[in-house]
């Protein structure tokens, strides 16, 4: 018992020794939370307190289920089989496998993954001939688990109009189909396992007498649902303990539907004595942790808690001004390079971001400089799927014999070209030794017809394009393509509608750095060509393997749970990080806080923290003030790395301008000329977004940019050499 308790800390010892009770645990980032779960159900058993079949442990994932159970087997030298330690999806599973008479499920019920539901809701709507226009796939699948995960059945489900009541006819009809099919998706694991234990008495009191202790990691990640099954569970006579552990300071899932009031709700209602506070942190050095303590204390509702480390102040916190997003990405590659020669490895650096489009510039920059990386839990930019599906349709403008990327895109978004116009098709294209565009004209019958459709459009795309400059040349495939609308019908599509934006991004600097280098370009698709090329072997280069020594890129919600000993976060921007979708929201607001206190608190020993004067996202360069997240941190334990300037905005506060519009910066004379003998105050015609007000401008030569109030188009940066401006009399 003495080497089980040597290595804890007074509140670690604490927390593991508590008598049968309620507790509720708040663990720290970095401050060993898991050593007190495996070493509280380890302490349990050796003092005779339980046997292993009492005890239940619910992780968040499998990974971490695993991890304890070795953990446990490295502890204890008796069997602990007869535990129950898993995921709420993989114990709900096992719980309706045993009962599944009980919950109206057949022995064999297969499991729906996320991909298996969707297709399972496509195949429902086409069956019924609803339009998936109107009730887009995607949107109704959220709407079911959402649903799902309120405990609320079609019945339950609250009726507004005639669009809402359709909306509940086909979460009813998919609940059909699923049960004549005998399947189950994930929301349908819990939701079933919930209605079993509630209204089966017999198996309900069966589970509330056998689990005498349940264990939860990660409690402050948990939704509504899974907080009323750990209830329903722990509700026998006597009833259960319950232990939870988790931070509410890191809780970022809202939109999973993560409910961080559970903590609070917990205490409340199960009347939690005493909450154990784990504060020491094992990870990183002072100056991190006391810069983390200070951002997260301008959050209002929380439980409160304050690291601190014995390792030392170490490094301060290093913070960097950059002009442009090109230059924060070539200070974080002289900075890494630098790293590696003092011998870090590329593996112990992370690069963190707020928002997966941001990763381009930093991909491309680490690419030029010929270091290998890895973007941790997703592709790299040019592999996502709407990205490979717009640069399909840029292939086919440039060569329309490429049958790799018309089989790709020749059905997407959906034309109502089926499978087998497509095998027809094919089989005609072996036959005559031509490739699919060129054998569509000699296809008859309905075939032929819908599929000359799409070459039509692949023919008036290339015409349209012809003379375009090649970032207008990309946004007008985007819109012209339909994938723009296609990803907006996806309630979660705003993530894919930033990079295809990102993608006009990659466009406007590609021609920026073949301009640097040429005296003239031609405004065609050679031009385009050379990108497409470029594309490919940002794609195909420097990806680094599983195990190869490589940065680590990611977003911030994917870097948590992990650590590094030296971290990057970019983009550190009003509007950016903080979120502009969160800004305008209290409950937003606090989230993103909690979002940056998980990124300070990855980092072991160096932190650099950098953002950008002007940034080019989303298809239009942005001037932001820098994030309030840097103002929230201590002088003392910051570095400028250039000088800090003064912040604000009108009034002397935070400026939050509209969505589209963004605060300009310190902007030459209106006199000052401008190339093409444009100025300041001048009325100029542009393409797309018709006539407006040039109200700002900055740089010179090829880096000469503009400001234009456009009105109805809103307000946008443009760069001279490729936005082709007309001035108007």
């Amino acid at each position: 018992m003495s080497d089980l308790l040597a290595k804890l800390n007074t509140e670690q010892l604490q927390a593991v020794t508590l008598p049968p009770q309620h507790a509720l645990i708040l663990a720290g980032a970095g401050s060993g939370k898991t050593r007190v779960l495996t070493t509280r159900i380890a302490w349990l058993l050796s003092t005779g307190q339980c046997d292993p079949a009492a005890i239940l442990a619910v992780t968040f994932t499998n990974k971490a289920a695993k991890e304890m159970h070795a953990r446990l087997g490295a502890l204890l030298p008796i069997n602990t089989r007869g535990m129950w330690i898993g995921t709420f999806h993989g114990l709900c599973n096992r719980l309706l496998r045993a009962h599944h008479r009980d919950a109206g499920l057949p022995q064999l019920f297969q499991i729906l993954d996320s991909a298996d539901q969707l297709a399972a809701i496509k195949r429902l709507l086409k069956a019924l001939n609803v339009d998936d226009e109107k009730f887009p796939p995607r949107e109704l699948q959220h709407f079911i688990n959402a649903q799902k995960e309120a405990g609320l059945r079609p019945a339950a489900v609250d009726v507004w109009d005639d669009y809402s009541r359709r909306r509940v006819e086909l979460y009813q009809e998919y609940e059909t189909q699923c049960q004549r099919e005998s399947v189950v998706d994930f929301a349908e694991l819990l939701l079933r396992t919930f209605e079993l234990l509630e209204r089966n008495e017999p198996v309900r009191r069966h589970y509330q007498r056998r689990f005498r202790h349940i264990l939860v990691d990660e409690f402050q990640d948990t939704n509504r649902l899974q907080y009323r099954w750990l209830k329903l569970l722990a509700g026998g006579e006597p009833p259960a303990c319950l232990f939870c552990v988790g931070d509410d300071d890191q809780s970022i899932y809202r939109f999973r539907g993560a409910e961080v009031g559970n903590m609070r709700d917990f205490e409340r209602e199960f009347q939690v004595t005493g909450v154990i506070r784990l504060e020491q942190n094992y990870r990183s050095h002072g100056n991190i942790l006391d810069a983390a303590n200070a951002i997260i204390r301008n959050n209002s509702a929380r439980l409160g808690k304050n690291l601190w480390t014995e390792a030392g102040a170490g490094e301060p916190i290093r913070i960097f001004e950059a002009f442009s997003d090109s230059d924060e990405a070539r200070w974080v590659v002289d900075e890494i390079q630098q790293l590696v020669r003092d011998g870090a490895l590329r593996a112990d650096i992370a690069l963190l971001y707020r928002s997966n489009a941001q990763s381009r510039v930093l991909e491309h920059a680490l690419f030029s400089a010929g270091i290998p990386y890895r973007v941790y839990g997703g592709l790299r930019f040019f592999e996502r799927q709407e990205i490979k599906h717009a640069l399909a349709y840029l292939r086919l403008i440039a060569n329309p014999d490429d049958d790799t990327a018309f089989a790709r895109v020749v059905n997407f978004p959906t034309r109502g070209i089926g499978a087998r116009s497509i095998e027809a098709l094919q089989d005609a294209a072996r036959t005559w030794s031509t490739s699919l565009y060129a054998t569509v004209p000699h296809l008859g019958g309905k075939p032929g017809t819908v599929l000359a459709q799409f070459v039509r459009l692949i023919e008036e795309l290339r015409r349209e394009t012809a003379r375009l400059p090649l970032p207008e040349l990309v946004d007008h495939v985007l819109d012209r393509s339909t994938l723009r609308d296609h990803y907006k019908s996806e309630k979660e599509g705003r993530e894919r509608l930033e990079n295809l934006d990102e993608l006009i991004a990659a466009a406007a600097n590609f021609t920026a750095e073949a301009q640097a280098g040429a005296e003239a370009l031609a405004a065609d698709h050679a031009l385009l060509a050379d990108f497409l090329a470029h594309a490919s072997l940002e794609a195909g280069e420097h990806q680094a393997d599983q195990g190869m020594d490589a940065v680590q890129l990611m977003t911030v919600h994917a870097a948590k749970g992990l650590e590094f000993d030296a971290v990057f976060v970019s983009g550190l921007e009003e509007g950016l990080f903080p979120h502009e979708n969160s800004i305008l929201e209290s409950e937003g607001l606090e989230e993103e806080r909690r979002l940056m206190y998980v990124a300070v608190t990855r980092a072991r020993q160096r932190l650099y923290l950098s953002f950008a004067q002007s940034r080019m996202l989303h298809g239009q360069t942005r001037c932001n003030l820098r994030s309030r997240f840097l103002e929230e941190i201590p002088a003392p334990l910051a570095r400028w790395l250039t000088p800090p300037k003064p912040r604000g905005g009108p009034g002397g506060g935070y400026y939050e301008p509209p969505r589209g519009a963004f605060a300009p910066r310190a902007q030459p004379a209106a006199a000052q000329a401008l190339p093409g003998g444009l100025r300041v105050g001048q009325l100029v015609r542009h393409a797309r977004f018709g006539t407006g007000v040039i109200i700002a401008a900055e740089g010179s030569g090829s880096d000469a940019r503009v400001q234009i109030n456009f009105g109805d188009a809103g307000i946008k940066w443009l760069l001279l050499g490729v936005a082709k401006l007309e001035a108007c009399a």
